[in-house]
């Protein structure tokens, strides 16, 4: 337990109203989107980098657990605390600072929703493509803290991609800044990109500075029915050899099929056992023309129906298909487990069988959709907590998933971290030497193992 004098410490720092250690309080901190959850001893909602640093500076002296949290919609636990301590909030720190039009940059606190950013530099002609499925919530420190992904970076990259300097305080308590506002800068290591995709375990981010590029003129959405899931993998691999790179590649699997058509007025021919949701954009004078040939591309590999949106409305039609997934696959099972192996594009069918294989053999449905464009599937395990055993069968199966993922030359995680859901696994995919040099790194910036402690590698 926190001692009196620590809270008063605490209080002093960010003031009566943002430190509460009030149970319902804490509670309510104490989970994410896994549902797991752990009780930490005390709250902040500290309002600058100043005050940021105060607090590690304590928490660094006294040894107290600091667990920094954005909007907690992290799929891996990355900001849950588990070993109590201090929930580190950054929800108040929420401005954009800058919007550069002249130079393509902005800057932003870590507490701005993805959204709201997005919707900001559009307004002025600009585009910040990263789009994480939570973007209506998810802020950007935390897309940082992950290295977030999303449906656009098959042409334009992830989060770190955009990521060209940053203001970090240090678990020791020290404010650092990293890159800056220029498109190039080789002086010393990148420590940018070493602090995107940290998870909270290396330094709090309080300030973040953003490539950002012209906003796109128009854009072109089309679905795609195949009669298997070969053809869409196929037609992936086509569209990219004949020199197009689309948006978005979005596929789903047969049984993600039933599931959409349970919950959605999609009509779906019979035969159809994958989906393709194809964007461009660019220029208007040329999305017809890139329409065409991505249709004339893909016809002799299965395709069943081809759906091309004509207009904004059923362009967002289109997609609130593909937004209605998770929510459908509660009609399959109550609970589930949401993991997002990556495989090369190629290997996409044969890890689907992989996956399929898996989920007879333990009984238990999987469903898989996800980014096509760069193979990332997220393969989602559905059970019942309630039915004695299924958690054991899909802890299994899970480990099956990640080694079926490796075997293709894939990874255990494309987008949403490792936190405490992954960890054990991680002698999977890294060698004991390269961890090893992780570790050092984590123990030369954080001695005292305060932040974030036990994510990524079990203490």
């Amino acid at each position: 337990m926190l001692s009196a004098q620590i809270i008063k410490e605490l209080q002093a720092i960010v003031g009566n109203k943002n430190i509460t250690t009030d149970k319902a309080d804490r509670i309510c901190y104490s989970y994410d989107a896994t549902q797991q959850s752990f009780l930490p001893e005390v709250i902040l909602h500290p309002g600058s980098t100043e005050e940021i640093s105060q607090i590690m500076r304590l928490a660094n002296r006294a040894k107290i657990p600091v667990f920094p949290r954005g909007a907690g919609s992290g799929f891996s636990g990355g900001s849950l605390p588990t070993k109590g301590g201090i929930v580190l909030c950054t929800e108040r720190l929420d401005q954009i600072l800058l919007i550069d039009e002249e130079n393509l940059i902005a800057m932003v606190e870590p507490g701005v929703v993805t959204e709201k950013f997005q919707q900001a530099v559009e307004k002025l002609g600009l585009f910040y493509p990263p789009d994480p499925a939570s973007l209506k919530f998810s802020t950007l420190g935390g897309n940082v803290a992950e290295c977030a992904g999303g449906p656009r970076c098959v042409k334009y990259g992830v989060t770190k991609d955009f990521i060209i300097g940053l203001e970090v305080v240090t678990p020791t308590g020290d404010v650092i800044t990293t890159g800056g506002p220029t498109m190039k800068g080789v002086v010393g290591y990148d420590l940018t990109k070493l602090l995107c995709g940290s998870e909270g375990t290396l330094g709090i981010i309080t300030r973040i500075v953003i490539k950002l590029l012209p906003l796109p003129e128009a854009k072109k959405t089309m679905l795609v029915l195949f009669n298997s899931i070969d053809g869409a993998a196929e037609a992936v691999s086509a569209i990219t050899k004949a020199k197009i790179i689309p948006t978005t590649l979005e596929f789903m699997d047969g049984k993600t099929i039933d599931c959409v058509r349970q919950a959605t007025d999609l009509a779906v021919p019979e035969g159809a056992e994958a989906v393709l949701i194809i964007e461009v954009d660019g220029d208007r004078e040329f999305l017809d023309k890139q329409v065409t040939r991505i249709s004339g591309i893909i016809q002799p590999l299965g395709v069943i129906e081809t759906r091309i949106a004509a207009t904004p409305e059923e362009s967002e039609a289109l997609w609130q298909i593909r937004r209605s997934v998770s929510a459908s696959l509660r009609k399959v099972n109550p609970d589930k487990y949401n993991e997002d192996i990556c495989v090369p594009r190629s290997k996409v069918p044969e890890m689907i069988r992989k996956v399929d294989a898996i989920s007879e053999k333990y009984g238990i449905p999987i469903v898989n959709f996800g980014h096509a464009g760069d193979g990332n599937i997220h393969v989602n395990i559905m059970i019942n907590k309630k039915q004695p055993g299924d958690e054991e069968k899909a802890e299994k199966a899970i480990e099956e998933v990640f080694k079926g993922a490796l075997e293709l030359g894939g990874t255990m995680s494309g987008e949403h971290g490792v936190g405490i859901a992954k960890a054990a696994y991680i002698p999977l995919e890294i060698s004991p030497q390269t961890a090893f040099y992780m570790k050092t790194i984590k123990q030369a910036l954080d001695p005292n193992n305060i932040l974030n402690p036990g994510k990524i590698f079990l203490d």
